[in-house]
């Protein structure tokens, strides 16, 4: 529970046991103490009310589940120096920025990034991210144990929690792995969706970059 609905709780319960105890020393019952004895239950009631759905409002976050991998950085050499920077830059900004664990690029049949948690298992696109790229739709596994395709994610980091793809068209999809179950918020999905559409311009522009003068 909160901090802050763990001190309304205590409140609560306070203001409870001073109207009981009040009850229970009064000499005489009178209407006006049976008024008051009401609106302090009343408000014990609604002191408790408030600490549930602060609860609820605010859940504990999952734990991070233990994940066998190396941490390391993997990007294929094809590509020209803003390229390389974008790959480097968005994969950082995810890592660091959201609760990812794993980040893999697929574009154009080849997997050109891995970085995070990683594993040397080489990756094949299976039915989930072939659907994803083919409807041009982000795909949200918030709890892989409850989606029977999982295991086409094993080879990019075994037993991952949570999920995203998210296609650049038909041509690639930025794959990402979290860290717990429903670790990633809506938040999260619309960054990485922008993020895939820049890189997917990015990656598409295949003209080379232009050697500075002073390296001549």
């Amino acid at each position: 529970m909160p901090g802050p609905a763990r001190a309304v709780l205590i409140c609560a319960l306070l203001l409870l046991g001073l109207t009981v105890t009040n009850a229970g020393v009064a000499e005489t019952v009178t209407p006006e103490l049976q008024r008051a004895e009401v609106l302090a239950g009343m408000a014990s009631v609604g002191l408790m009310l408030v600490a549930v759905l602060w609860t609820r409002a605010n859940p504990r976050s999952a734990e991070k589940v233990p994940l066998k991998g190396e941490q390391g950085l993997v990007m294929m050499d094809q590509f020209n120096a803003v390229q390389k920077q974008e790959l480097a830059w968005g994969s950082h900004m995810l890592l660091t920025a959201t609760p990812a664990a794993s980040v893999l690029v697929l574009w154009r049949d080849q997997i050109v990034l891995r970085r995070g948690l990683i594993s040397q298992e080489p990756f094949e696109p299976g039915a989930i991210t072939k659907r994803a790229m083919e409807r041009e739709q982000t795909i949200s596994l918030v709890n892989t144990t409850l989606f029977p395709g999982r295991a086409e994610f094993d080879a990019m980091l075994p037993s991952l929690p949570a999920i995203v793809v998210c296609p650049m068209g038909n041509e690639g999809a930025v794959i990402v792995g979290g860290w717990s179950p429903r670790c990633f918020t809506r938040s999260d999905e619309r960054w990485l969706e922008g993020w895939t559409q820049r890189l997917r311009t990015t990656l598409g522009d295949d003209v080379v970059s232009p050697v500075p003068p002073d390296s001549i």
